[in-house]
């Protein structure tokens, strides 16, 4: 008798050649176009939709490659010449669009948040991505005396930048790699942090070196990590330095940011956004968004250094109430102080899906003075109702499920959203649309110029 030979196996795909002539497609969100060859999704960098390429194969997997655009056969006119000498194939991996036009960016950006909308949240939703202006005096707009000095569009707007260091040499990551391109320059960082010098010193035993100045008041930190005998050179201009995992002796150096004419302090490498522009900007944009009235009870979620708490206090008066959630020590120290003239403004620490079961808001019988408590009781006679309003700016990975059923059953009259990836995003808002929340209003803005990264701000109403 004679055995079955058993279900046929197809055979596995021959690996491709390292080079490959391609028709490059649409855009994909992290930095890439789609590809196609032989059947198999190639994600290029370097390389414009429409345009036919050489690309080098750089990752390969079960079902799909990676590569880099080394030969452009078929330019977009869209494509213009890199600023930067260290941007490029197998440089460093920063600056994703540095070959795009400014206004081809913003639409390859807005075309990533809009397929992201729809596949993943089921919203389709034309995008405009907006230019993010630097405030009069900080940066690019005209007043530095010395014209050859100005960064370019689209260059010179990071304030904070994290520099890798090897043996003393400083320099960026290259892209998905721990190899680091020794650079010089960086063309996207702030003036303010290139006149430190921190690329052209030796940095012997430090792992990273982040230059941090503040564009309104030109305040400047390093924060070092590294060795602790790590060496740290004579910097071109005066600093306060940071050493990431040793003692700080006396109070963490801070900068101070200042927006809407209020002054926030940000210490030591602290989370602040790092265009000029994008603070202000942010801040009034969640303010029209929410459009707060006076006496609601707002909760600022992952609050930071309070930049939105503090808006949020200004607008609902002294018969309000706002509560920000963080759980960084230092931001929550930071945010104390910077709202200590807002009586109506409170601070909790902790992660924002444990506190947030435990806050509780009252208002007191026969005023309409607001109160919250966490854990307790509320006050003898009070009422207790959920916040008018939510605004939560979480890190890339987003809020997750829990978070959004847990702001979904809180807030009763508007949700804004602010989001650094279109990706979890789109995500949480089908986690609102489940919960009965809809998007009322959505905003974009290139807070981040030669990137691929946005921000987004999503406006939520209960549908």
């Amino acid at each position: 008798m004679t055995e079955s030979p058993g279900p046929r196996k197809e055979p596995e795909p021959a690996d491709p050649p390292g080079l490959l002539d391609l028709e490059v497609g649409k855009v994909a969100n992290g930095g890439f176009c789609v590809a196609r060859h032989e059947g198999r999704v190639v994600f290029v960098r370097h390389a414009l939709p429409g345009e036919r390429v050489r690309a080098r194969v750089t990752e390969r997997t079960k079902n799909f490659l990676r590569a880099d655009a080394v030969e452009i056969l078929s330019a977009s006119p869209d494509r213009v010449q890199a600023p930067c000498p260290f941007a490029g194939p197998g440089r460093c991996g920063g600056c994703d669009w540095q070959h795009a036009s400014l206004p081809a960016q913003r639409r390859l950006k807005a075309a990533v948040v809009e397929e992201q909308l729809e596949r993943v949240a089921g919203i389709k939703r034309q995008v405009t991505v907006e230019e993010v202006p630097f405030p009069e005096g900080t940066g690019d707009t005209g007043d530095t005396e010395n014209a050859e000095a100005r960064p370019g569009p689209g260059l010179g707007w990071r304030t904070r930048v994290q520099f890798a260091a090897v043996d003393g040499t400083i320099g960026l990551r290259r892209h998905r790699s721990h190899d680091i391109e020794p650079i010089d320059e960086c063309l996207i960082a702030h003036p303010g942090v290139e006149e430190m010098g921190i690329e052209r010193k030796r940095w012997p035993g430090a792992t990273s070196v982040e230059g941090i100045v503040s564009a309104t008041t030109g305040d400047r930190v390093v924060s070092l990590k590294g060795r602790r005998n790590a060496r740290v050179p004579r910097l071109d201009v005066p600093v306060r330095l940071v050493r990431k995992g040793a003692p700080q002796q006396g109070p963490v150096p801070y900068v101070r940011e200042e927006v809407s004419g209020r002054l926030f302090q940000v210490s030591g490498s602290g989370f602040w956004q790092v265009h000029p522009g994008a603070a202000p900007l942010l801040a009034e944009a969640v303010l029209d968004a929410l459009a707060p009235r006076l006496g609601e009870i707002a909760v600022d979620l992952y609050c930071g250094a309070g930049l939105f708490t503090a808006h949020l206090a200004e607008r609902v008066g002294p018969e309000g109430l706002v509560v920000g959630v963080e759980s960084d020590g230092q931001a929550v120290r930071d945010a104390k102080h910077n709202l200590r003239d807002l009586p109506q403004a409170a601070v909790e620490r902790g992660q924002v899906e444990e506190v947030l079961p435990t806050l509780e808001f009252g208002v007191a019988a026969g005023t309409e003075r607001t109160q919250a408590k966490r854990g307790g009781g509320h006050h003898r006679g009070s009422r207790v109702r959920g916040a008018d309003l939510v605004v939560l700016d979480p890190p890339r990975a987003g809020a997750g499920r829990e978070v959004v059923e847990r702001i979904a059953a809180l807030a009763t009259r508007k949700i804004a959203y602010v989001s650094c990836d279109p990706a979890t995003l789109a995500r949480d808002l089908a986690y609102f649309g489940e919960r009965g929340w809809t998007l009322e209003s959505f905003r974009a803005f290139d807070a981040f110029p030669m990137t691929q990264h946005v921000e987004c701000l999503a406006t939520l109403v209960k549908g």
